[in-house]
């Protein structure tokens, strides 16, 4: 028969509640101040349910009605330095952070409130009205707000999308030797998925201080947490990760003040991340004024006894018990709160002059002007402004035949020398003697705390990248081993990282997102079908990217340095063929950057413009000197919309009136397929027939040599390609 042991968790998981003598011996500052904000959220609350059921917000209205004091409860521990983040429903969580921000010492309703709490009431509904004066300018409506001064570093709407991010603040936290914590709100759907767990481990592997605050408020839309996990005690997930866990009453503010009290002491004592579970309930909808119930997936008695334990009145009865505040004393708050909201109201809103009576408008001075809509997707390069810029053209160092891999590792470990806000991370990058190729060789050796070899979680460690980039203390590189791990970490990459700097307002001071992603294609290696893609097609088509593709060391240096200055996200490709190829660069100068938007013309020419990048550009020069062929070679080095060096292209194709894109992947993912297009709408003028491309078959490469050489192109096709287009 076999022995069995029972084990145990290593860490520990506590329920905490509040007694009679917490509430008797609690700070009576504090019980009001936490009853003033729950009272400001619940009024502003229902004041945006009002507004939707007018037609006034559009978009959702999330309402967070019931849930409050949880957040409130766990914000009171928190000091300005401290970061939030919260989900779709975060209403609340930003309001709390916010309002504790411009009220440090607590605000009490029988006084008249401070202009910065009224300032956070105005913005905040601005926002979520998609006005002008919002936080984010109207961009971010209910479920994007964001206030980087006040630690409230975005409410997100893909559930659990923010909970990577959040890791990264707390990186940059530690790594600035502060001792402020991050605190990720997310609710009972998101403890399932991916990036949350990913993210779990990576914190208590790194031991960072982040708070992973779960609001189990029972449902996702209309589906039960009994229906969606086996185990709806939400807080067990830590112990899987060796994280010290808390379970709450979240509609007792007072115990979660205490518990979260605990975690944050935990963090700030650098013994790593904490789990708080709060139970709570949301009294309406998913979206709207009208309770679950009116949709047949709640009760009415259920209803009624979550009622009957309204934060809001528990706080209310415990004020009045201890003498604190009167029943008239609340009910003049409440008044106080809502002539507030109502004043506010009045400064955005006007009465409809082509409506039916009492029907209000927004005021028209109040939307965003239509020619802000694409301000901010992605800056204006103005930190540019001093920086060395040169080309080849007027480099004024030694030049000498280097190889591709040894300048990728010294550019890097000069740039970690010299500043020291620059941090690699990425899987195995501290490890084999500077990774799987050798781009990170010794950097780990030269700075230990700043080479971060992660666990096997793209989502993770992407987001956490993101993270430090929002926080903008220090510059993350990231690497993705191959490319076609984007596809794992879509969400940070796109919806994240790609759309932080617009989606929160765009213009604003400190609105950047600095990270640099680097990875590989890996054509023709043997790597097969999951680790080959060339992802320069599918990056055109996220605007946000900037996307660099160097082929030559000396290209290499000057733009990897470009990435590491932009405010952007660049992400920067590397094709493993030119890994080992020898050619033109520096020898003891690697502190120049290339102009942001310029191509390269690898040879003049003038019957034909061959446009290409990366390793295809040796493939093209092969190709036209094969053939003895009049043709110009223009290496784009930069891909995206917004950097394309359209004055090159556009000079070289009125000097042939011919165009062939040369490009070495499969034609689903392509980038010549984006790239024809924009040729042939800007210069269909001068076109003598339709743009010509070069490209792979259907599918994506495989491992035998003799299919992956059928499902790549190389020299052999640029020159059939270039046969065919020019035999007229």
């Amino acid at each position: 028969m076999p022995t069995h042991r029972k084990l145990a968790p290593t860490s520990p998981w506590t329920e905490v509640s509040a007694a009679k003598k917490d509430w008797h011996g609690a700070d009576p500052g504090l019980l009001t101040s936490m009853f003033a904000q729950i009272l400001l959220i619940r009024t502003f609350e229902e004041y945006v349910l009002d507004l939707a059921g007018q037609g006034l917000v559009h978009g959702p209205a999330h309402s967070s009605i019931g849930q409050e004091g949880g957040a409130v409860g766990s914000v009171s521990p928190l000091t300005g330095a401290d970061f939030v983040g919260g989900s779709h429903r975060g209403h609340h969580q930003f309001l709390a952070k916010a309002l504790a921000y411009v009220a440090p010492g607590g605000i009490d309703l029988r006084q008249p409130v401070d202009a910065g709490v009224r300032t956070v009431l105005l913005r905040s509904l601005a926002e979520i009205c998609g006005l002008a004066r919002g936080f984010c300018r109207g961009r971010g409506g209910s479920m994007h707000l964001q206030w980087r001064a006040a630690g409230a570093m975005g409410t997100n709407a893909i559930v659990g999308g923010g909970v990577p991010q959040a890791a990264g603040f707390a990186w940059s936290a530690r790594q600035a030797g502060t001792d402020a914590v991050s605190v990720s709100y997310f609710g009972d759907g998101a403890v399932n998925i991916g990036s949350v767990l990913e993210t779990m481990n990576l914190a208590a592997a790194w031991r960072l201080p982040v708070c992973f605050f779960i609001e189990n408020n029972k449902y996702a839309v209309s589906t039960h947490v009994d229906e969606a996990t086996a185990e709806p005690r939400l807080s067990a997930r830590g112990l899987g990760f060796n994280i010290p866990s808390w379970r709450v009453d979240g509609m007792d503010p007072l115990a979660v003040h205490l518990a979260m009290s605990e975690a944050v002491d935990h963090m700030r004592a650098g013994r790593g991340p904490t789990i708080v579970e709060a139970e709570v309930y949301r009294y309406f909808h998913q979206n709207g004024p009208f309770p679950g119930s009116a949709f047949g997936y709640r009760t009415k008695d259920e209803e009624r006894e979550w009622r009957a334990r309204d934060p809001l009145a528990l706080l209310s009865r415990q004020l009045v018990e201890r003498g604190i505040l009167t029943a008239e004393a609340i009910e003049e708050c409440t008044a106080r709160a809502k002539a507030l909201l109502a004043s506010v109201g009045d400064e955005l809103l006007e009465p409809d002059p082509e409506g039916k009576p009492g029907t209000r408008r927004i005021k028209p001075a109040e939307w965003p002007d239509p020619s802000f809509r694409d301000v901010g997707v992605r800056g204006d390069l103005s930190e540019f402004e001093g920086v060395r810029l040169v080309d080849g053209d007027t480099f004024e160092g030694r030049l000498e035949q280097r190889k591709f891999i040894d300048v990728v590792a010294e550019v890097m470990a000069r740039r970690m020398a010299e500043d020291e806000s620059v941090v690699v991370m990425g899987e195995d990058v501290h490890r084999l003697k500077g990774g799987t190729n050798g781009a990170t060789k010794g950097l780990a050796e030269a700075h230990p705390d700043r080479v971060l070899g992660t666990p096997i979680s793209e989502n993770a460690f992407a987001g956490l990248g993101g993270g430090i980039a929002l926080d903008g203390r220090y510059k993350p590189v990231v690497e993705f081993m191959y490319a076609d791990f984007m596809w794992v970490a879509a969400d940070q990459i796109f919806n994240q990282i790609g759309k932080a700097r617009h989606m929160f307002g765009g213009d604003g001071q400190g609105s950047g997102v600095p990270l640099v992603l680097r990875s590989k294609v890996a054509m023709g290696t043997g790597y097969g079908s999951q680790h080959s893609m060339d992802p320069a097609g599918v990056f055109a088509t996220a605007p946000r990217w900037r996307i660099v593709a160097p082929s030559t060391p000396f290209d290499y240096v000057g733009l990897m340095n470009t990435a590491l200055t932009c405010k952007d996200p660049v992400v920067v490709l590397e094709h493993t063929d030119l890994y080992g190829s020898v050619g033109p660069g520096p020898v003891d100068d690697l502190d120049y950057c290339l102009p942001v938007g310029r191509a390269a013309v690898r040879r003049t020419g003038s019957r034909i413009t061959v446009v290409t990048y990366l390793a295809m550009t040796g493939h093209v020069l092969d190709a036209v000197e094969q053939l003895g062929l009049d043709a110009e070679v223009i290496d784009l080095r930069w891909l995206d919309r917004a950097s394309l060096d359209w004055d090159t292209v556009g000079a070289s194709i009125r000097k042939t009136n011919n165009v062939l894109i040369a490009e070495q992947g499969p034609v689903g993912t392509s980038y010549g397929g984006w790239l024809s297009d924009e040729i042939q709408r800007r210069f269909f003028d001068h076109l003598d027939q339709p743009v010509q491309r070069v490209h792979a078959g259907e599918s994506s490469p495989s491992i035998s040599k003799v299919l992956e050489r059928a499902a790549i192109a190389r020299t052999e096709e640029v020159v059939a390609a270039l046969q065919r287009v020019t035999e007229n």
